[in-house]
């Protein structure tokens, strides 16, 4: 990194001048040449950050202005409702993809400072992956996973729906579960137990035989009550309790709202609005 390589100059450079020019000993010259290095490498360093933030701000920005569009659209259907539920989905979902596409050319420009900050790549492809993941462009989606970072909640749940999409074996999918259930807090863990449960009975439905249903289901059962001695969420409360009383078909996550379908695993159940 450049940034690195010039702290690096900076630091020889101060032991150099401390040593050979004004003759100090070894020992206070590489002192004098860390520092320099140190203060180099923090100066350069946070003017970056400040730089990143700002333009990661922009980008962020564009999202927050959408919403707030929506929202304000959302109040007036309150009072003069459009021709249907249905009608007014696509409405929202074009203009939170419109936003999604010009925030997603927007990190284009992070790009530039990848030569001066470490991480900034990983950074900008977690950006990346969100927004495609909106856009539902999963070849995009595809391409991001092994570089972007899966820190929250939202993004491990993300991960392990899209490899339950690609159909990959259950053992990766709950690795990816159980690091980040170690990791969790309090009520932290809700929608990656929510998606594992999930994931479960519909690998269940699909078994061969019952033996290998009953096992299915009997793990999607303990893994919400393990995720519910870290969790009070009444939906994990009512999954839960639907497979201990061996009600498999009136599982299901509604209850999470949005959150839960904008993992793309199901689409929202709409009601037909019609006219008098």
């Amino acid at each position: 990194m450049i940034t690195l390589l010039i702290a690096l100059a900076v630091g020889c450079g101060g032991f150099s001048v401390s040593h050979f020019v004004f003759g100090v000993g070894a020992g206070w010259s590489a002192f004098n040449g860390a520092v320099c290095f140190l203060a180099t490498q923090g100066g350069v360093s946070y003017w970056f950050i400040k730089r990143i933030k700002a333009d990661m701000n922009a980008v962020q920005g564009i999202m927050a202005a959408a919403q707030r569009a929506v929202e304000a659209k959302t109040r007036q259907w309150m009072i003069r409702p459009p021709g249907s539920i249905q009608e007014a989905q696509r409405i929202v979902q074009s203009d939170m993809a419109a936003a999604a596409r010009k925030a997603l050319a927007e990190t284009a420009r992070l790009m530039k400072y990848r030569p001066w900050v470490l991480m900034v790549d990983r950074q900008v492809a977690t950006a990346q992956f969100h927004l495609n993941w909106m856009l539902k462009d999963f070849k995009a989606v595809d391409a991001l996973m092994p570089k972007a970072l899966f820190l929250d909640p939202a993004s491990v749940a993300m991960k392990m729906a899209r490899m339950q999409m690609r159909g990959e074996p259950l053992d990766e999918i709950e690795k990816v579960y159980r690091k980040a259930a170690a990791r969790s807090r309090y009520n932290g863990n809700v929608l990656p137990a929510a998606c594992w449960s999930w994931i479960l009975v519909r690998r269940s439905e699909a078994a061969a035989d019952q033996a290998a249903r009953d096992a299915l289901v009997d793990r999607a059962f303990k893994a919400l009550g393990e995720a519910l001695k870290k969790s009070d969420n009444e939906t994990l409360k009512r999954n839960h309790e639907v497979l201990m009383n061996n009600r498999v078909p009136q599982f299901n996550n509604s209850g999470l709202g949005d959150q839960w379908y904008a993992l793309h695993l199901e689409e929202p159940k709409m009601k037909v609005q019609r006219r008098r």
